[in-house]
């Protein structure tokens, strides 16, 4: 199994999409999940959380716009519990921005906070609708009144689907063409570093993101290299604990995933897509 790199690094998608450069494009998927025509990349305000500063915890996209605090993520696994992870990445961002802004959640005048929207952006193999709507509630006992919950929009960004999305944000349309590129060449070779190369080299030349992931080739390649990495590794891990069938090597294969990543043993439970109505016995 080649290694997986364990320090952070930035998937391809944010790459694309979270940089201070390239809002024009963060400002395009905006428009395409929401339906809207805001023109002006510089309404955008990026405060993606990086894990230097919240330990173990970071995520792929967010910025604010227009009174939206946009929290995008990029997935290649299908995770249900996505709403509680957006949950506490929200929390943190709606901190940073009463601490930013001055405002006192303490005092007798309500304050005013951004709208937020969720949305995950799948591309993984799993056969999977154009969109579907994940909740909070779904992880709590069956017909419990909550007083909180959390909706989470999943978009199918697979090459093929989702097509008014795509088409309404090119370079969207471009990063699903490259992923399923790199997945069809890998069937044919055998080999995701001559898959990857192939790709970048075979990006046609009236794409946007052409120059741009050319001019970050070696990036771009590692990038995609951790990330095929990743998820051959949670394939693995799930594998092996389907056959053996044993609490005992599920419980080490989340040991290892913590190990490798540097997470919670409660991330090491999302990536390896656990059950939260089985992750009890697996605490200890």
């Amino acid at each position: 199994m080649a290694a997986v790199k364990t320090e952070y690094k930035d998937r391809l998608f944010n790459f694309i999409f979270g940089r201070e450069e390239n809002k024009e494009w963060t400002l395009s998927l905006y428009n395409a999940v929401n339906g809207s025509s805001y023109t002006n990349p510089d309404d955008i305000k990026i405060n993606t959380i990086r894990e230097i500063l919240y330990l173990g915890m970071r995520n792929d996209v967010s910025f604010l716009i227009s009174g939206d605090l946009n929290l995008y993520e990029q997935q290649s696994s299908y995770n249900p519990n996505m709403p509680v992870r957006l949950l506490q990445y929200a929390g943190h961002l709606f901190e940073s921005y009463i601490t930013e802004n001055k405002l006192n959640k303490y005092g007798s005048n309500l304050i005013e906070l951004p709208v937020p929207k969720l949305v995950v952006f799948y591309n993984g193999t799993k056969e999977m609708p154009d969109e579907k709507i994940l909740k909070l509630s779904d992880s709590f006992p069956e017909g419990a009144a909550s007083d909180i919950d959390v909706r989470v929009r999943v978009i199918n960004v697979n090459h093929g689907r989702s097509l008014q999305t795509l088409e309404a944000c090119r370079p969207l349309y471009e990063y699903s063409w490259v992923i399923q590129k790199v997945r069809d060449t890998n069937k044919e070779l055998d080999d995701i570093e001559a898959a990857i190369e192939k790709t970048i080299t075979e990006i046609p030349k009236e794409f946007i993101l052409k120059s741009f992931l050319e001019t970050h080739r070696a990036e771009v390649r590692g990038m995609l290299q951790t990330e095929y990495n990743e998820e051959e590794v949670k394939e693995l891990f799930m594998e092996e604990g389907r056959k053996e069938g044993r609490v005992e090597t599920i419980t080490e294969n989340i040991k290892s995933v913590m190990k490798a990543f540097h997470v919670s043993i409660e991330q090491a439970m999302d990536a390896l897509n656990i059950p939260v109505s089985e992750r009890s016995k697996y605490m200890n």
